[in-house]
């Protein structure tokens, strides 16, 4: 193995187990931390009491049984939705009820802890939100109430890191905390994917922003402004010698969403220092060199 290849990896379990279990869910979270994931992503949006919650789109409608914004909900509501059934996964008793699955930020931090283990917890910041950068300052208020260290960027057990593919929210997060810890998040635009989801004339207009938000975000790393740098894999595999450059130039990468073993081992030769996946005990052993079930 080259040098380059025994380089240390972290696996953050992506939404938690979310293979397994419903994403952001108790479950999902408990389940990363039993197949000894190093870390977890999670994504944050505001509700409309201004409360962090761990959950991915802007709308209830995809993981929850209710509909609408998450922002034009209070946390009251939200507790009354179901976040699991969906997903059509069995939960074990150990990992709670249906109704004890919707989390907030708070809720997985205090998991986080209990657990005991050294631990990073990578937070992502979910724009375009209704309430701007009050979103990132909401977090870094709660996290600093609850004894969040800027200079280390430790909160007892935990190493935080912040993401976004938001230029406009890295650059705000780069004014308050170190820059070792910022991740902009990259990941190139798919005209079809945006086309099918907003129709042709809203899409036009969404894909110039996408646009204009890769080619900032893209500006920031080249710079050395952050620390971290977060490709999805297929930006990875699309432009190999900008993820040399940035691996020869000393940036940390964090690359998503990692389930194959194609994509594994590509990762390892490469040595990219931290892979997000879904499927965390699988990652972590294939990276061992241990025969996985099967190539999926």
């Amino acid at each position: 193995m080259t040098e380059q290849q025994a380089v240390k990896h972290l696996v953050f379990a992506h939404r938690g187990a979310s293979k397994q279990y419903a994403e952001h869910t108790r479950a999902a979270f408990l389940q990363a931390l039993a197949e000894g994931a190093d870390g977890v992503e999670c994504d944050v949006h505001l509700t409309e009491d201004l409360e962090l919650v761990c959950i991915h789109d802007t709308t209830l409608d995809r993981t929850s049984s209710g509909t609408g914004d998450v922002g034009d909900h209070t946390l009251r509501q939200l507790r009354e939705l179901d976040f699991a059934s969906w997903k059509g996964a069995n939960i074990p008793p150990q990992y709670g009820g249906v109704a004890d699955q919707l989390l907030t930020l708070e809720d997985l931090v205090d998991l986080l802890r209990a657990d005991g283990r050294q631990l990073e917890l990578a937070i992502e910041l979910k724009h375009p939100s209704p309430f701007g950068l009050k979103l990132e300052e909401r977090l870094i208020a709660f996290l600093m109430r609850e004894g969040y260290d800027p200079e280390t960027s430790r909160l007892a057990n935990l190493h935080i890191t912040f993401m976004s593919f938001n230029p406009d929210s890295v650059r705000h997060l780069l004014e308050r905390v170190p820059a070792d810890v910022v991740c902009q998040l990259v990941a190139d635009v798919k005209p079809d994917d945006v086309r099918q989801t907003l129709g042709p004339l809203t899409a036009a207009a969404v894909m110039n922003l996408l646009r204009r938000a890769l080619h900032e975000g893209e500006r920031i790393i080249a710079s050395g402004a952050v620390g971290i740098a977060g490709p999805g894999i297929k930006y990875v595999r699309a432009h190999p010698d900008r993820i040399a450059g940035w691996l020869e130039s000393g940036l940390r990468l964090r690359v998503w969403t990692v389930d194959t073993d194609d994509d594994v081992d590509l990762l390892h030769t490469l040595g990219v220092q931290e892979i997000t996946t879904n499927r965390p005990a699988y990652v972590l052993r294939r990276l061992k060199g241990e025969s996985s079930p099967g190539r999926v």
